[in-house]
Formats: C-alpha cells, sequence, structure tokens
C-alpha cells in the first residue's frame, strides 16, 4: 500500500511532499516528520503533511576547524523517545568530506504549543577526522535494545562511504558514548585500491537504519548515489541478524561488510532512485520512509511512505 503525501502549504510542494532524509515519530494522535536541514512537518495521518517551525539550526558547539565552510544547521536526523525524552540526533557535515560529527538534542515534548517544548543542544557524541578515522560521522540511528539483564542500551549506527557504516554502543544517558567502548563494523561496499584516505571514496555505502522484528535485528542501508536529481542511482538493500552488533547477513548468507544485502528498493517508473530509508510500525503495520528522486518534477526528492509486506521466512519487500 503506497500513500500518498501532500503538503498543506508551501507551493514547491503541489506535486508531493518534498523531503529528504526523512525520519518519523508518532505523539499522539499526531506524526511527526524530521529532515535534512532541520525541517519539520506534522500529520494526523501520515498523509497530509503541514510544515512546522524547524529545529534549532544554531549549534553553538560546531566550529570551522571541526567543519570548515559551515554554515549552520544539520543533515540527516534521527528522532528517537526514551524515558520521558525526545533525542534528536544530527550530523553537522560537508559534502564528501568526512569532517563531520554527531550530536543530539533533547526536548520534553514535539508538540509546539506546550509550554514544555524546548529543544535543548547535549553537544557532540563522536566526531570523525580526516586523516584519523576511516569513517565519516553522519547519518546517525540510534535503536534501543533490552537486554536479559532488564538493561535498556543504546546502540547508534551511523556511516557514509570510507571504511562503511560502523555500530558503537552508548552510555545509559544515551548522550555519550560507553566506556569501554565498543565498535563494529556492521556494512560495506567495495572501495577501488588506491585512494588517499581523506577522499570518501567509490564504496557507496550510507544511511543505517536497525529495526527489530520477530527475534531478528534487520540492517537497512542504502547504497550508490544520492543527490543528482534524475541522475541519483540511489537503491536500498538489507541483511538481518540475530545479533545487533552482527553479523548482517542477506538470503545468500553474505555479510553486509562484504558487500551483501538484499535489494528491496531502487528505480522504478516514477523515482530514479529511492533511500534514506526509516522503518516503523504503527497500528499493527510496518512502514517503510524514504526519499524518492521523482521523475515527474525534474528529480526533485519526494517523501515515500510505504507499508512492508514480509514473506514466509521473515524477509521485507515493498510494493511501488
Amino acid at each position: 500500500m503506497t500513500l500518498s503525501v501532500h503538503a498543506q502549504r508551501a507551493s514547491d510542494d503541489s506535486k508531493g511532499f518534498v523531503a529528504h532524509d526523512p525520519v518519523m515519530i508518532k505523539q499522539d494522535s499526531l506524526y511527526y516528520l524530521f529532515m535534512t536541514h532541520g525541517g519539520i512537518a506534522k500529520s494526523s495521518d501520515m498523509k497530509n503533511w503541514t510544515r512546522i517551525d524547524p529545529a534549532p539550526r544554531n549549534l553553538e558547539w560546531v566550529t570551522q576547524d571541526m567543519v570548515p565552510g559551515y554554515r549552520g544547521g544539520f543533515w540527516a536526523p534521527d528522532i528517537q523517545y526514551y524515558n520521558g525524552l525526545y533525542y534528536l540526533y544530527y550530523s553537522p557535515s560537508a559534502f564528501g568530506k568526512n569532517t563531520s560529527a554527531i550530536g543530539v538534542m533533547t526536548n520534553k515534548t514535539l508538540h509546539q504549543d506546550d509550554t514544555d517544548y524546548k529543544w535543548e543542544d547535549q553537544g557532540m557524541i563522536l566526531q570523525s577526522i580526516p586523516g584519523r578515522d576511516f569513517w565519516n560521522a553522519i547519518d546517525a540511528n540510534v535503536l534501543f535494545v533490552e537486554e536479559n539483564s532488564g538493561e535498556t542500551v543504546g546502540w547508534l549506527s551511523f556511516g557514509s562511504f570510507w571504511g562503511g557504516l560502523k555500530l558503537v554502543k552508548l552510555a545509559p544517558d544515551m548522550m555519550s558514548l560507553a566506556e569501554p567502548q565498543e565498535w563494529y563494523g556492521i556494512a560495506q561496499q567495495e572501495r577501488s585500491f588506491g585512494r588517499p584516505d581523506h577522499n570518501g571514496g567509490n564504496g557507496a555505502i550510507e544511511a543505517p537504519f536497525i529495526y527489530h522484528r520477530d527475534g531478528y535485528f534487520y540492517l537497512f542501508a542504502s547504497i550508490d548515489y544520492c543527490c543528482r536529481g534524475l541522475e541519483s542511482t540511489y537503491k536500498t538493500i538489507v541483511g538481518r541478524s540475530k545479533d545487533v552488533r552482527g553479523p548482517y547477513l542477506d538470503k545468500s548468507e553474505t555479510a553486509m561488510f562484504a558487500g551483501g544485502g538484499e535489494l528491496i528498493a531502487g528505480e522504478t517508473d516514477n523515482y530514479a532512485g529511492i533511500g534514506h530509508c526509516s522503518v516503523y510500525d504503527f497500528d499493527g503495520k510496518a512502514y517503510f520512509v524514504a526519499h524518492g528522486y521523482d521523475k515527474q518534477d525534474n528529480g526533485r526528492s519526494k517523501l515515500i511512505i510505504n507499508e512492508i509486506q514480509w514473506d514466509v521466512d521473515g524477509w521485507p519487500s515493498i510494493e511501488f
């Protein structure tokens, strides 16, 4: 089932809701959508979206030494709710460089008419430094996992190009790294030999999102190239594991850290490419949320919300 999307405001959305790197959450009867550059929209039905005031774009902890040329705002947010707070994870960055960082801000509510509505920036969790780190600190996603002990553990996945996608354990505050630090490589695409470390290379993979269902952790990721309009080749792949730390395998049992992954979205009659997805359960159904490059609108990035179907072996599929 494909859900149509229409904005109630902004003429640029007249042919579909313009969105990039969308993530979603529900508070009470309202769905909230968060996007790159800090945009926020709300809806009561996941079909008709209204843009509301954006998240704060003035990140005082980001310096020009950290992100040269930084002009405010952030990329690829992730919105989560835990223990009475909403956590908005985000990344200040520069295109094609791993001068990046992941930070987090918190709020008691997402309802902007509530007197408790106030984003409090908690600052940086981690950063990638060219020449030191063979990974890129963008495209954060956090999954809260309840251990057998009853303790809830936060796992932060992230990454784009370079050495692929990483997973690191968070401290109980969900705003810093656990010590001693636990890091894992969870997905990677082949990269041509001979490129310098400061170059992202051609191992195009990014935007991890981990979703738990029926004893499996599913790792969704995007491969190939976004952000090129009609020339975009974005695709979405998935693998799964019984352990959040991996290894994540596809149907042929090829590990995603070795280039594996089942293709579930790509070019269609309507979109040049589909990627940067998130996955949610609402009212007993699982939904795939992503952006696609609209062939009928010169490759503009549009919101896609589709119901996920599951086969008898527990693998997802999506109709477009």
